[in-house]
């Protein structure tokens, strides 16, 4: 299948449409009871204004631009998320693999895009969920102590990439498309992380790493690695 075809094109992710009707009617009803039943008008405006910027910033952070990887996807890791590289190690990966893997680490902070994207082609052989704690997403003890969701995919040349979704102090919903057996495609999203979090990778040793720490990413865009 090609990997475009089963692509979605969305602006506002749909992830957040629910959000964004019942706050603005909740936000357009306060305003008009302030409008009408409070005689001077400067609380109203003032809250007018608190009302559109708070809007603005979560319209901002369900939105969900369409992006098309440029080149050639063989052997490539794709950034999974916008936000800024916190982890380049090898550490002991214990969950899955259980031995030394290759991690990097993507934080998002609150301005970020939050979709996430499959960083390589090949087929998702394993997903789970864990709950955990909320603690901030940047420690390192966030990548096993938070709740997450893992996602394992075996690329087209046999090699096997771990993505975690991992939740921050913030953030309280981690989805995650991915189902075992299914294809999936650079291009294609692999979940959403509602407020705030982290998406790290974890690659084989010899992975050529192609960015650098606190070097700030765009989902589906940046190359983060290359694959032996």
């Amino acid at each position: 299948m090609n990997r475009i075809k089963k692509l979605k094109k969305i602006r506002i992710h749909h992830e957040g449409t629910n959000i964004l009707i019942t706050s603005a009617i909740v936000l357009l009803a306060v305003n008009i009871a302030f409008y009408y039943f409070i005689e001077n008008k400067i609380p109203f405006y003032i809250l007018a204004v608190i009302s559109l910027v708070l809007y603005l910033l979560m319209v901002n952070f369900f939105r969900c631009p369409i992006r098309l990887f440029k080149g050639e996807t063989e052997k490539i890791v794709v950034a999974p998320a916008d936000g800024r590289i916190v982890v380049i190690e090898e550490v002991e990966e214990h969950e899955y693999f259980h031995d030394r893997r290759l991690m990097i680490s993507i934080f998002m902070d609150i301005t970020n895009v939050h979709a996430n994207w499959y960083p390589v082609d090949g087929v998702v052989k394993h997903v789970q969920h864990h709950n955990g704690r909320f603690i901030k997403a940047w420690l390192p003890k966030a990548s096993t102590e938070n709740e997450r969701s893992t996602i394992i995919i075996e690329t087209p040349e046999g090699e096997t990439v771990m993505a975690r979704q991992i939740a921050g102090a913030v953030a309280r919903r981690i989805v995650t498309y991915a189902t075992p057996g299914e294809d999936c495609y650079i291009d294609e999203h692999m979940g959403f992380i509602k407020f705030g979090s982290r998406v790290d990778v974890y690659l084989p040793l010899g992975t050529e790493v192609c960015v650098e720490m606190n070097q700030k990413t765009t989902g589906n865009e940046t190359v983060i690695a290359k694959l032996k």
